[in-house]
C-alpha cells in the first residue's frame, strides 16, 4: 500500500514549524523510522507533513548547568558514536547501541522515540529512570516536561497539536554513578518484550529503577530501596524483593503472567549489571 497524497514544507525554523503545525492535519517528520511505515499502511493520513530533519537547532547537543541538553533529532547513531559526553553520554551510549539495527539508528531520533510513545522503545524506558526532562514548544515559549509524565498511554503524550519537542534535558551524571539497563527481545533489534533498568548516582543521591515495555507507560520507581532493600551495594541483585515488585506491578494494572514474570527478571539483570559496571 502507499501512503495518501499530503502537501509537503521544510520547516526553516522552531517557529515555522510550530505555526505549520497549528494547520489542520499536520504531522511532523524527522526520522521517518515509525511514521513511514504508518503512512505506507495509512495508519496516518496527513494533509500536511512538517520535515525539521534539517533544522540546525534541534540537532544540537550543549552543556546547560548540571544538564546536557540533546536536540530533538539528535539520531540514536550519534548517541551511539559519542555525541553525548561524560557518564551520562557512556549510559545513553549502551541503550543506543542496541535499538534496532544500524540503518534505524542512522534515521531514528530521540525526540521522535518519545514522542511516538510506543511502549516497547528503548528511550522512553531510559530517559524515565534517568529523569530527563523533555524541553516541549508551545507558541513562542519552552516548558519543560518529565518524560515520565510526557507519556501517558501506549502512543498516547501530553503533547498538543501544535507542539514539538524541541530538546530532552538529561542530569549531568556523577563519575561514580553505576547502572544497568537489560531488556527481552526475541531476536536482536527487535522491539523490547520487557525492561528493566537501575540506576544509582551517590553524588546526586540518586538511587531509581524502571520497569517497562509492559504495553503501558513503564513504571518508575524514584526509590529504588523500597524494591531493594538496604540500598545499592554489590548483592543488590539478592536482596531484590520479589514480593514487593509484584505488589508494584500489581497496583499498576500489569496482569499478563508472561509480561510479569519477564520484567522481575529483567529488572533483575539490570540490577547484577549495575553491580558490575
Amino acid at each position: 500500500m502507499k501512503a495518501c497524497a499530503f502537501e509537503y514544507e521544510r520547516a526553516r525554523d522552531v517557529g515555522e514549524a510550530v505555526r505549520l503545525l497549528s494547520s489542520d492535519g499536520a504531522k511532523l517528520a524527522a526520522g521517518m523510522q515509525s511514521l513511514g511505515p504508518m503512512l505506507n499502511l495509512r495508519l496516518v493520513q496527513p494533509a500536511l507533513l512538517v520535515d525539521i530533519r534539517r533544522l540546525d537547532e534541534l540537532r544540537s547537543v550543549r552543556e546547560e548547568g548540571d544538564t546536557l541538553a540533546i536536540g530533538a533529532c539528535v539520531t540514536h547513531a550519534e548517541i551511539e558514536d559519542g555525541r553525548v559526553p561524560g557518564p551520562t553520554g557512556a549510559f545513553l551510549r549502551k541503550v543506543a547501541s542496541r535499538i534496532a539495527y544500524r540503518a534505524v539508528r542512522n534515521r531514528g531520533t530521540i525526540g521522535g522515540s518519545i514522542a511516538h510513545a510506543d511502549p516497547a522503545a528503548d528511550w522512553v524506558s531510559a530517559l524515565a529512570l534517568i529523569d530527563a526532562r523533555a524541553i516541549v514548544r508551545a507558541g513562542g515559549l519552552d516548558r519543560p516536561m518529565s518524560v515520565a509524565e510526557l507519556v501517558i498511554s501506549s502512543f498516547t503524550t501530553r503533547l498538543g497539536t501544535a507542539e514539538l519537542i524541541r530538546s530532552v534535558r538529561v542530569p549531568k551524571l556523577s563519575a561514580g554513578a553505576r547502572w544497568g539497563f537489560y531488556k527481552f527481545n526475541q531476536k536482536a533489534g527487535e522491539f523490547a518484550h520487557a525492561i528493566g533498568g537501575v540506576l544509582h548516582d551517590p553524588a546526586r543521591s540518586s538511587f531509581r529503577a524502571v520497569i517497562g515495555a509492559i504495553e503501558t507507560v513503564p513504571i518508575v520507581i524514584a526509590e529504588a530501596s523500597t524494591l531493594f532493600p538496604g540500598g545499592f551495594g554489590p548483592d543488590l541483585a539478592e536482596r531484590f524483593d520479589r514480593k514487593a515488585a509484584l505488589q508494584l506491578l500489581d497496583r499498576k494494572n500489569v496482569k499478563d503472567e508472561y509480561i510479569r514474570s519477564l520484567a522481575l527478571v529483567a529488572l533483575k539483570r539490570a540490577a547484577q549489571q549495575a553491580c558490575a559496571s
